[in-house]
Protein backbone atom coordinates (compact mmCIF):
# COMPACT_ATOMS: atom_id res chain seq x y z
CA UNK A 1 0.00 0.00 0.00
CA UNK A 2 2.76 1.81 1.01
CA UNK A 3 4.37 1.43 -2.26
CA UNK A 4 1.18 2.15 -4.38
CA UNK A 5 1.00 5.26 -2.49
CA UNK A 6 5.27 6.53 -3.46
CA UNK A 7 4.05 5.65 -6.87
CA UNK A 8 1.21 7.68 -7.59
CA UNK A 9 3.00 10.91 -5.81
CA UNK A 10 5.63 10.10 -8.50
CA UNK A 11 3.25 10.14 -10.86
CA UNK A 12 1.86 13.55 -10.11
CA UNK A 13 5.23 14.64 -10.27
CA UNK A 14 6.38 13.77 -13.44
CA UNK A 15 2.66 14.92 -14.55
CA UNK A 16 3.32 18.31 -12.79
CA UNK A 17 6.97 18.23 -14.36
CA UNK A 18 5.25 17.70 -18.07
CA UNK A 19 2.62 20.67 -17.30
CA UNK A 20 4.99 23.23 -16.33
CA UNK A 21 7.60 22.25 -19.29
CA UNK A 22 4.37 22.47 -21.74
CA UNK A 23 3.89 25.80 -20.18
CA UNK A 24 7.18 27.35 -20.41
CA UNK A 25 7.48 26.18 -23.93
CA UNK A 26 4.25 28.25 -24.98
CA UNK A 27 5.77 31.67 -23.08
CA UNK A 28 9.02 30.77 -25.26
CA UNK A 29 7.01 30.52 -28.17
CA UNK A 30 5.16 33.77 -27.24
CA UNK A 31 8.18 35.72 -26.40
CA UNK A 32 9.80 35.26 -29.25
CA UNK A 33 6.44 37.29 -30.76
CA UNK A 34 7.62 40.63 -29.01
CA UNK A 35 5.68 43.28 -30.31
CA UNK A 36 7.79 45.26 -33.15
CA UNK A 37 9.75 41.82 -34.26
CA UNK A 38 9.61 39.37 -37.12
CA UNK A 39 9.19 41.97 -39.97
CA UNK A 40 6.58 44.95 -39.65
CA UNK A 41 5.12 46.76 -42.16
CA UNK A 42 3.60 50.72 -42.26
CA UNK A 43 0.60 50.77 -45.28
CA UNK A 44 0.81 54.07 -46.85
CA UNK A 45 -1.46 55.05 -50.05
CA UNK A 46 0.06 55.65 -53.88
CA UNK A 47 0.19 59.18 -54.63
CA UNK A 48 -2.97 58.59 -56.89
CA UNK A 49 -4.84 58.21 -53.88
CA UNK A 50 -6.58 54.64 -54.86
CA UNK A 51 -4.59 51.50 -52.96
CA UNK A 52 -1.93 50.42 -50.51
CA UNK A 53 1.35 50.22 -50.54
CA UNK A 54 3.69 49.49 -47.43
CA UNK A 55 7.11 49.87 -46.74
CA UNK A 56 9.39 48.21 -44.40
CA UNK A 57 9.90 49.38 -40.72
CA UNK A 58 12.08 48.65 -37.80
CA UNK A 59 10.16 49.18 -34.37
CA UNK A 60 12.32 50.29 -32.11
CA UNK A 61 10.35 49.59 -29.08
CA UNK A 62 9.30 46.46 -27.50
CA UNK A 63 6.19 47.32 -25.06
CA UNK A 64 2.76 47.10 -26.94
CA UNK A 65 1.85 50.77 -25.95
CA UNK A 66 4.93 52.39 -27.45
CA UNK A 67 5.04 50.20 -30.58
CA UNK A 68 1.40 51.13 -31.39
CA UNK A 69 2.28 55.19 -30.26
CA UNK A 70 5.56 54.72 -32.59
CA UNK A 71 3.72 53.09 -35.75
CA UNK A 72 0.55 55.92 -35.53
CA UNK A 73 3.70 58.78 -35.80
CA UNK A 74 4.98 56.84 -38.14
CA UNK A 75 1.65 56.85 -40.47
CA UNK A 76 0.90 60.10 -39.96
CA UNK A 77 4.15 61.45 -41.43
CA UNK A 78 4.87 62.07 -45.20
CA UNK A 79 7.15 58.22 -46.43
CA UNK A 80 10.19 59.60 -47.76
CA UNK A 81 9.43 58.00 -51.14
CA UNK A 82 7.70 60.20 -53.66
CA UNK A 83 5.18 57.35 -55.06
CA UNK A 84 3.63 57.79 -51.58
CA UNK A 85 1.49 59.09 -49.35
CA UNK A 86 0.25 59.13 -45.52
CA UNK A 87 -2.97 58.28 -45.33
CA UNK A 88 -4.00 60.82 -42.85
CA UNK A 89 -4.80 64.02 -44.32
CA UNK A 90 -4.72 67.83 -43.09
CA UNK A 91 -7.06 68.22 -40.56
CA UNK A 92 -7.32 64.53 -39.60
CA UNK A 93 -5.56 63.65 -36.30
CA UNK A 94 -6.13 60.44 -33.16
CA UNK A 95 -7.33 62.14 -30.15
CA UNK A 96 -6.70 59.37 -28.12
CA UNK A 97 -6.14 55.49 -27.62
CA UNK A 98 -6.88 52.77 -25.36
CA UNK A 99 -6.02 49.01 -25.22
CA UNK A 100 -8.25 47.08 -23.18
CA UNK A 101 -7.98 43.15 -23.50
CA UNK A 102 -6.63 42.85 -27.11
CA UNK A 103 -9.05 45.84 -28.04
CA UNK A 104 -7.96 48.66 -29.27
CA UNK A 105 -10.27 51.86 -29.58
CA UNK A 106 -8.56 54.65 -31.83
CA UNK A 107 -10.53 58.46 -31.05
CA UNK A 108 -10.08 60.57 -33.90
CA UNK A 109 -10.97 64.09 -33.80
CA UNK A 110 -14.02 65.79 -35.91
CA UNK A 111 -11.91 66.21 -39.55
CA UNK A 112 -12.74 62.37 -39.75
CA UNK A 113 -15.94 62.96 -41.24
CA UNK A 114 -14.59 65.23 -43.89
CA UNK A 115 -12.73 62.47 -45.54
CA UNK A 116 -13.87 61.55 -48.88
CA UNK A 117 -15.34 57.79 -49.01
CA UNK A 118 -11.82 56.46 -50.79
CA UNK A 119 -9.71 58.58 -48.39
CA UNK A 120 -11.50 57.24 -45.17
CA UNK A 121 -11.75 53.17 -46.90
CA UNK A 122 -7.91 53.68 -47.45
CA UNK A 123 -7.38 55.40 -44.12
CA UNK A 124 -9.37 52.82 -41.86
CA UNK A 125 -7.66 49.98 -44.18
CA UNK A 126 -4.39 50.96 -43.62
CA UNK A 127 -4.47 51.53 -39.72
CA UNK A 128 -5.89 48.07 -39.28
CA UNK A 129 -3.67 46.39 -41.69
CA UNK A 130 -0.43 48.36 -39.73
CA UNK A 131 -1.68 47.81 -36.25
CA UNK A 132 -2.84 44.43 -36.19
CA UNK A 133 0.42 43.15 -36.99
CA UNK A 134 0.87 43.85 -32.98
CA UNK A 135 0.89 40.85 -30.85
CA UNK A 136 -1.67 42.41 -28.58
CA UNK A 137 -4.13 43.68 -30.71
CA UNK A 138 -6.92 41.25 -31.94
CA UNK A 139 -9.18 43.69 -33.23
CA UNK A 140 -9.91 47.51 -33.43
CA UNK A 141 -12.60 49.70 -33.20
CA UNK A 142 -12.44 53.43 -34.58
CA UNK A 143 -14.40 56.92 -32.82
CA UNK A 144 -14.81 60.22 -33.86
CA UNK A 145 -14.43 61.99 -30.64
CA UNK A 146 -16.35 60.09 -28.66
CA UNK A 147 -19.43 58.42 -31.05
CA UNK A 148 -18.50 54.86 -32.52
CA UNK A 149 -18.12 55.55 -36.47
CA UNK A 150 -20.66 54.64 -38.18
CA UNK A 151 -22.08 53.13 -41.94
CA UNK A 152 -23.74 55.40 -44.36
CA UNK A 153 -26.73 54.12 -42.93
CA UNK A 154 -25.77 54.85 -39.19
CA UNK A 155 -24.69 51.48 -38.26
CA UNK A 156 -21.72 50.74 -36.29
CA UNK A 157 -19.12 49.73 -37.80
CA UNK A 158 -17.20 47.84 -34.26
CA UNK A 159 -14.96 45.55 -34.44
CA UNK A 160 -12.17 45.34 -36.97
CA UNK A 161 -9.63 43.21 -38.12
CA UNK A 162 -7.23 42.51 -41.34
CA UNK A 163 -9.35 40.03 -42.20
CA UNK A 164 -11.87 42.98 -43.21
CA UNK A 165 -9.83 44.57 -45.31
CA UNK A 166 -8.41 41.99 -47.59
CA UNK A 167 -11.05 43.07 -50.66
CA UNK A 168 -9.06 46.40 -50.89
CA UNK A 169 -6.62 45.63 -52.82
CA UNK A 170 -7.15 48.78 -54.97
CA UNK A 171 -9.62 46.73 -57.21
CA UNK A 172 -12.56 48.12 -55.24
CA UNK A 173 -11.50 51.73 -56.50
CA UNK A 174 -10.71 51.23 -59.69
CA UNK A 175 -13.86 51.84 -61.59
CA UNK A 176 -14.04 54.34 -65.18
CA UNK A 177 -16.03 57.12 -64.66
CA UNK A 178 -16.92 60.08 -66.71
CA UNK A 179 -14.39 63.47 -66.50
CA UNK A 180 -14.53 66.72 -68.02
CA UNK A 181 -11.11 68.46 -68.38
CA UNK A 182 -10.56 71.55 -69.42
CA UNK A 183 -6.88 71.51 -71.52
CA UNK A 184 -4.91 74.15 -73.28
CA UNK A 185 -3.26 73.69 -76.78
CA UNK A 186 -1.63 76.08 -78.97
CA UNK A 187 -3.68 78.60 -81.50
CA UNK A 188 -3.31 78.84 -84.54
CA UNK A 189 -0.34 80.79 -84.84
CA UNK A 190 1.30 79.09 -81.64
CA UNK A 191 2.52 81.57 -80.00
CA UNK A 192 -0.66 81.49 -77.34
CA UNK A 193 -2.56 78.96 -75.33
CA UNK A 194 -6.65 78.59 -76.05
CA UNK A 195 -8.53 76.17 -73.62
CA UNK A 196 -10.19 73.05 -74.52
CA UNK A 197 -13.03 71.20 -72.85
CA UNK A 198 -13.03 67.56 -73.49
CA UNK A 199 -15.09 65.24 -72.04
CA UNK A 200 -13.22 61.57 -71.12
CA UNK A 201 -14.07 57.95 -69.31
CA UNK A 202 -11.29 57.04 -67.31
CA UNK A 203 -10.19 54.51 -64.93
CA UNK A 204 -9.80 56.21 -61.47
CA UNK A 205 -6.97 54.21 -60.60
CA UNK A 206 -4.96 56.92 -62.71
CA UNK A 207 -4.50 60.11 -60.99
CA UNK A 208 -6.52 63.56 -62.75
CA UNK A 209 -2.56 65.00 -63.19
CA UNK A 210 -1.75 61.63 -65.17
CA UNK A 211 -4.88 61.98 -67.69
CA UNK A 212 -4.03 65.62 -68.43
CA UNK A 213 -0.84 64.99 -69.14
CA UNK A 214 -1.51 62.17 -71.61
CA UNK A 215 -4.61 63.64 -73.37
CA UNK A 216 -2.24 66.52 -73.81
CA UNK A 217 -0.09 64.47 -75.74
CA UNK A 218 -3.13 63.00 -77.25
CA UNK A 219 -3.62 66.04 -78.98
CA UNK A 220 -6.83 68.55 -79.41
CA UNK A 221 -9.83 67.88 -81.08
CA UNK A 222 -10.86 70.98 -81.71
CA UNK A 223 -10.27 72.70 -85.34
CA UNK A 224 -8.20 75.91 -84.75
CA UNK A 225 -6.20 74.40 -81.98
CA UNK A 226 -2.52 72.85 -82.29
CA UNK A 227 -0.44 70.13 -80.33
CA UNK A 228 1.95 71.64 -77.49
CA UNK A 229 3.68 67.96 -77.46
CA UNK A 230 4.83 65.65 -79.31
CA UNK A 231 2.90 62.60 -79.85
CA UNK A 232 5.98 60.08 -79.33
CA UNK A 233 6.75 61.83 -75.58
CA UNK A 234 6.68 59.07 -72.72
CA UNK A 235 5.44 59.64 -70.09
CA UNK A 236 7.88 58.66 -67.23
CA UNK A 237 6.07 59.55 -64.02
CA UNK A 238 3.45 61.54 -62.57
CA UNK A 239 3.05 62.26 -58.97
CA UNK A 240 2.04 65.49 -56.17
CA UNK A 241 3.52 66.15 -52.90
CA UNK A 242 3.27 69.76 -50.85
CA UNK A 243 0.82 70.87 -54.23
CA UNK A 244 3.74 70.39 -56.32
CA UNK A 245 2.96 67.97 -59.42
CA UNK A 246 6.21 66.13 -60.80
CA UNK A 247 6.15 65.30 -64.63
CA UNK A 248 8.67 63.55 -65.70
CA UNK A 249 8.59 62.75 -69.43
CA UNK A 250 11.32 61.14 -71.53
CA UNK A 251 13.59 62.93 -74.43
CA UNK A 252 10.84 62.29 -77.26
CA UNK A 253 9.77 65.59 -74.84
CA UNK A 254 13.08 67.54 -76.49
CA UNK A 255 12.62 66.65 -79.74
CA UNK A 256 9.26 68.93 -80.43
CA UNK A 257 8.72 69.23 -84.01
CA UNK A 258 5.61 71.17 -83.15
CA UNK A 259 5.29 74.47 -84.58
CA UNK A 260 4.91 76.47 -81.15
CA UNK A 261 6.64 78.53 -79.08
CA UNK A 262 8.37 76.62 -76.11
CA UNK A 263 6.83 78.91 -73.65
CA UNK A 264 3.51 77.55 -75.00
CA UNK A 265 4.73 73.87 -74.35
CA UNK A 266 5.76 74.88 -70.76
CA UNK A 267 2.78 76.49 -69.85
CA UNK A 268 -0.22 74.39 -71.71
CA UNK A 269 1.19 71.33 -69.03
CA UNK A 270 1.46 73.76 -66.00
CA UNK A 271 -1.83 75.91 -66.67
CA UNK A 272 -4.01 72.31 -67.77
CA UNK A 273 -2.52 70.55 -64.21
CA UNK A 274 -2.87 73.18 -62.40
CA UNK A 275 -6.49 74.21 -63.67
CA UNK A 276 -7.65 70.28 -63.42
CA UNK A 277 -6.15 68.89 -60.40
CA UNK A 278 -4.92 69.91 -56.99
CA UNK A 279 -1.51 71.38 -57.19
CA UNK A 280 -0.82 75.14 -57.62
CA UNK A 281 2.69 74.47 -59.26
CA UNK A 282 4.47 72.07 -61.79
CA UNK A 283 7.97 70.66 -61.99
CA UNK A 284 8.82 69.25 -65.56
CA UNK A 285 11.49 67.02 -65.32
CA UNK A 286 13.67 64.72 -68.52
CA UNK A 287 14.60 61.33 -67.66
CA UNK A 288 14.45 63.08 -64.35
CA UNK A 289 16.64 66.13 -64.92
CA UNK A 290 15.61 69.55 -64.22
CA UNK A 291 18.43 71.34 -65.02
CA UNK A 292 17.35 71.83 -68.49
CA UNK A 293 16.58 74.99 -70.92
CA UNK A 294 13.83 73.46 -72.77
CA UNK A 295 14.50 73.93 -76.48
CA UNK A 296 17.18 77.04 -75.53
CA UNK A 297 15.04 79.45 -73.59
CA UNK A 298 13.04 77.86 -71.09
CA UNK A 299 14.21 76.86 -67.32
CA UNK A 300 12.88 73.70 -65.69
CA UNK A 301 14.87 73.72 -62.95
CA UNK A 302 11.86 75.60 -60.70
CA UNK A 303 8.56 74.37 -60.08
CA UNK A 304 6.16 76.80 -62.64
CA UNK A 305 2.59 78.25 -61.26
CA UNK A 306 0.10 78.73 -63.34
CA UNK A 307 0.44 81.63 -66.37
CA UNK A 308 -2.58 83.27 -67.33
CA UNK A 309 -1.10 86.33 -69.55
CA UNK A 310 0.17 83.23 -72.01
CA UNK A 311 -4.05 82.37 -72.42
CA UNK A 312 -5.59 84.01 -75.66
CA UNK A 313 -8.46 86.33 -74.86
CA UNK A 314 -11.71 85.25 -75.78
CA UNK A 315 -13.09 86.67 -79.56
CA UNK A 316 -9.28 87.08 -80.87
Amino acid sequence: MGQNRVCYRFFLLCLASLVLFLAGCSMGKEAGKEPGKGGMFVYYMNMEGTTLVKADYTMKNATEEKVIQDLLNVMRKEPESIDNKSVFPAGVSIRDWVLTDKILDIHFNGGYHRLKPEEEVLLRAAVVLTLSQIKGIEYIDFFIEEEPLTDSQGNAIGYMGPEDFLQYKGSSLHQYQPKKLKLYFANENGDKLKPEEVSVRYNSNMSIERLIVDQLIKGPSGNGLGPVIPPETKVIGVSVKDTVCYVNLDDGFLNNTCAVDPVVTVYAIVNSIVDGGASSQVQISVNGETNIQYMGSMDLSKPLSRDQNIVEESGQ
